[in-house]
């Protein structure tokens, strides 16, 4: 890869965030570029990577196996989260380098929540590898993370099943 990675940022109330970061997954693996994929605040049984561990060129890093809504974590599960995901981050941080693409799938979500430090992900954005392009995903982006980025990207949901009390739907929402 050539050039100068870039930052991008998918964020909102709406649909497709997680799914505009997987179209971009598809365009660099068909290019023949190397992807890592960790996404925050799920577990191991996303429907999309199914198809994304079957890709030569992408590597899925195991998430926890069970991975509870924050409103439903106490305040020790809450402690371990934050743990558990900043320990990710650094991992992460010193297995990126030989990737084209990083995907920090629901990290966005995990700054918010406060359950992983933004300091060290913008630290991460500030200092990393200079050709790797990197993909935040989640519900909120801060002024400071939305700063550090080249792409912004906004989702805004206009109308939503949800709203209607129909549940998410395999294949669609997830």
């Amino acid at each position: 890869m050539t050039g100068t990675g870039r930052i991008h940022v998918y964020y909102g109330d709406g649909k497709g965030k997680t799914t505009a970061a997987m179209g971009q997954i598809m365009r660099a693996a068909g290019c023949g570029l190397k992807v890592l994929v960790f996404q925050f605040l799920k577990d191991n049984t996303s429907n999309e990577r199914k198809v994304l561990e079957a890709l030569p060129t992408v590597t899925c890093l195991p998430g926890r196996d069970e991975v509870k809504f924050y409103s439903q974590m106490d305040s020790g599960e809450r402690a371990e989260a934050v743990h558990y995901n900043n320990k990710a981050l650094d991992e992460i941080v010193k297995f990126c380098s030989p990737f084209d693409v990083l995907v920090l799938d629901e990290a966005l979500c995990a700054v918010k929540l406060g359950l992983l430090s933004e300091e060290k992900l913008l630290s991460f954005l500030e200092h990393k590898p200079e050709e790797l392009e990197i993909i935040l995903t989640g519900h909120e982006a801060s002024e400071r993370i939305q700063e550090a980025a080249d792409y912004v990207t906004e989702m805004k949901k206009r109308k939503h099943p949800y709203e209607k009390g129909i549940k998410a739907r395999p294949g669609i929402e997830y």
